[in-house]
């Protein structure tokens, strides 16, 4: 197992910081970070090759990317849907022929985000992590949201009005749309190689499309070696808690369907308190060593990445100590695996 991080600065101070942390590989979670995707709706392949070649001066590679998004405009049949499905094909390509090993699709509508509500969680010695809980949910603030809150919460395909999540009809539909985009891609991640690394829906709200039971469908639905897991461990917590992680560690490792992992903690879950807090990797609920055991059984060897880094203090606009201190946890419990 190695680790990763999200870089969007690849600057020299910044490839030497994440060098000099032992970080081994980049992530990158955006599909609108890299030349030519504003101009043209994909990556120009020269920029993807240059970015590869700088990060690998440095000790370090590519571990994954993230394919432009597929937007509301597809969902809902508007102008454009079409051109987004094109993007994205065209940008897997690209991304295969420079090398990367994996790449990550968006999907506007997988989240009913603007059914919880969000807060700042408070922990020790005034340490600030995020939270969200299922409280009542008022209707005209759901109606007053504007188009960057829907944004935020990824919900421009759902009516938020009604305050409730979609029908079985408007999943299913939801659903056919995305098993035709991936219907594209399939056959190119089986092509080339590079393979296709899903996310499950965060937040984890029953029926969310890439919940626990959609999680699994795309694996029903595409069979292929190269279609897994960008598996969130703390996103799976905050549905189920440990027991329900490990048991996906087993059920989705043994297939050999988990790519990579986000690696993070949480207390609580949606499951057992209706609520869940972020917390920092050795102040949750969840023990991360037995989840690299875990791992390690099912003989998972692909990115550790530590997911939603809080600032510690006297950290500034990047929280580079808590990336830090995330950075090291990690390897503190890899070297403990190994021995």
């Amino acid at each position: 197992m190695r680790i990763s991080y999200g870089l969007s600065d690849l600057s020299v101070p910044n490839l030497k910081r994440f060098s000099q942390l032992g970080v081994d590989c980049v992530d990158f979670g955006s599909g609108d970070s890299w030349p030519g995707v504003k101009e043209q709706g994909f990556p120009d392949l020269d920029a993807v090759l240059q970015a590869r070649k700088l990060i690998r001066s440095y000790g370090m590679d590519i571990n994954r990317v993230t394919l432009p998004d597929v937007t509301e405009r597809y969902f809902l049949d508007r102008e454009g849907g079409e051109k987004d499905v094109e993007n994205t094909v065209n940008a897997l390509r690209v991304f295969a022929e420079a090398g990367v090993p994996i790449a990550r699709q968006r999907f506007e509508g997988d989240t009913f985000n603007h059914l919880l509500t969000h807060y700042r969680s408070e922990h020790r010695a005034g340490f600030l992590g995020h939270g969200d809980t299922l409280s009542h949910i008022d209707k005209d603030q759901l109606a007053a949201y504007s188009e960057e809150d829907l944004r935020r919460r990824r919900v421009h395909v759902w009516d938020v009005r009604t305050g409730e999540p979609p029908t079985r009809d408007e999943l299913d539909k939801w659903w056919a749309y995305f098993c035709r985009v991936y219907g594209e891609l399939v056959p190119i991640a089986d092509e080339t190689g590079i393979k296709l690394a899903m996310h499950p829906s965060d937040i984890p709200m029953p029926d969310t499309p890439f919940g626990g039971i959609g999680y699994h469908r795309i694996i029903d639905a595409f069979p292929s070696k190269q279609v897994g897991y960008l598996y969130c461990c703390g996103t799976r917590a905050e549905a189920g808690g440990q027991p329900l992680i490990l048991d996906e560690i087993h059920n989705y490792g043994r297939k050999g369907r988990i790519f990579m992992v986000h690696f993070r903690n949480v207390r609580g879950s949606l499951a057992t308190a209706g609520a869940y807090e972020e917390v920092h990797l050795d102040d949750g609920d969840m023990n991360m060593f037995r989840i690299l055991q875990a791992l390690n059984d099912v003989g998972f060897d692909g990115c550790i990445n530590p997911d939603h880094i809080f600032a510690i203090e006297g950290d500034g606009e990047v929280p580079y100590q808590g990336i830090a201190y995330s950075v090291g946890y990690i390897k503190a419990l890899l070297a403990a695996l190994r021995s």
